[in-house]
């Protein structure tokens, strides 16, 4: 009975089909990996119809990248990055990522992506920055397993 359904199908991008995607338009939903595929994509894109929105600035928007949203994130199978909650609960026993939160230029630079209007300016502005770049592949490192790999191998 299940055997025609895939148990986890990868999407890819909707218009290069070669990338998976990051983003989803917001008039038509149609998934898409960059702002090339966004640009060959809206001269063709066909808006489904929804409610009237609550928020007039939205036809501002219409026209730029909508990222996914958490739902999205967190009721899909199908996005590559998704880490289990399980994994994402182990930064919080990190005492590495504790030590390394102790430095006020890190909060610093933490708050300061939280509170940007565009946080991928701001995550690229922070990656210049040594001290991010450590937090960043320390959190990686707890997330993929590799905190448990290294003090095993010892």
């Amino acid at each position: 009975m299940f055997s025609s359904v895939p148990a986890r199908k990868m999407q890819i991008c909707s218009v290069c089909s070669e990338q998976p995607p990051k983003y989803r338009c917001p008039s038509c939903k149609v998934r898409y990996c960059s702002l090339g595929c966004y640009k060959k994509h809206k001269d063709s894109c066909l808006p489904v119809e929804k409610p009237a929105s609550s928020h007039p600035e939205s036809k501002d928007a219409a026209g730029s990248a909508e990222p996914l949203s958490l739902d999205d994130l967190l009721h899909e199978d199908d996005v590559i990055d998704k880490v289990p909650p399980q994994r994402l609960q182990l930064l919080g026993q990190s005492t590495e990522l504790r030590d390394l939160l102790c430095n006020p230029h890190l909060r610093q630079l933490l708050r300061s992506v939280d509170d940007a209007e565009s946080k991928a300016s701001a995550m690229k502005a922070a990656m210049q920055e040594p001290l991010f770049v450590e937090f960043a592949d320390r959190c990686l490192k707890v997330v993929e397993g590799e905190d448990n790999a290294l003090s095993s191998s010892d």
